[in-house]
């Protein structure tokens, strides 16, 4: 099954307008993490497709949906520090246990990658003097982020113990994002990944009311 075979007009249109019917309810806050992975899977229900739609466990290291045989992870990017150009993932997936090594966390990310088909994210680019969200909906080819497996990682940070790690990783000799473990937690953020690496699959605005959108 194609990735346009899962993200259909119909599912755009479906999935567009449960977003406006989140905002009935939270004016102010756009869907993110279970919440918007719920109205993915409404949408998916709605428009009535010849295949299964069936919901993984939540918080677990696996696939947000499986859609026949598509396995989906659902992504979301909402706060106000959201840049209209360049994505975040400020969890792409968790890689605490030992050895902290470069080699075997990106094997580790490599693995998380595998168990995904499609990468779904939804943001929301706050303009605040227009009181507009504007809203991108766009696929993520996991083969961008599986790059990783080249990058070449040195330690950042002045944290005592185990250091954090970053790479710069490119594609076709240019820049195209910046991966982070961090010695901390764990986790594995991909940063400053463009656009124009994903495929858009549909933006529009929603008008907030200001009172709301200048004291959120």
């Amino acid at each position: 099954m194609s990735a346009s075979g899962v993200f259909n007009d119909a599912f755009l249109s479906a999935l567009q307008g449960l977003v406006g019917v989140h905002h009935s309810i939270y004016p102010d806050i756009p869907p993110q993490g279970i919440y918007f992975e719920a109205l993915v899977e409404t949408a998916l229900r709605a428009v009535k497709k010849p295949f299964s739609v069936l919901p993984t466990s939540r918080n677990q290291p696996t696939h947000d949906l499986l859609v026949g045989d598509m396995k989906l992870s659902i992504k979301s990017e909402t706060g106000k520090g959201t840049r209209d150009d360049l994505i975040t993932l400020t969890k792409l997936c968790t890689t605490e246990k030992e050895p902290w090594q470069a080699d075997v966390l990106v094997n580790r990310v490599l693995e998380h990658l595998a168990r995904y088909d499609l990468i779904l994210m939804l943001r929301a680019i706050w303009h605040i003097e227009q009181s507009i969200l504007h809203y991108q909906l766009l696929e993520i080819p996991v083969s961008v982020l599986g790059l990783i497996e080249s990058a070449h990682f040195t330690p950042s940070g002045k944290r005592k113990g185990r250091q954090s790690l970053g790479a710069d990783v490119y594609q076709s000799g240019d820049l195209a994002f910046h991966v982070h473990f961090d010695g901390s937690d764990g986790k594995c953020s991909i940063r400053r990944l463009h656009i124009k690496r994903c495929t858009m699959l549909l933006e529009w605005d929603r008008e907030m009311p200001k009172a709301l959108i200048t004291h959120t």
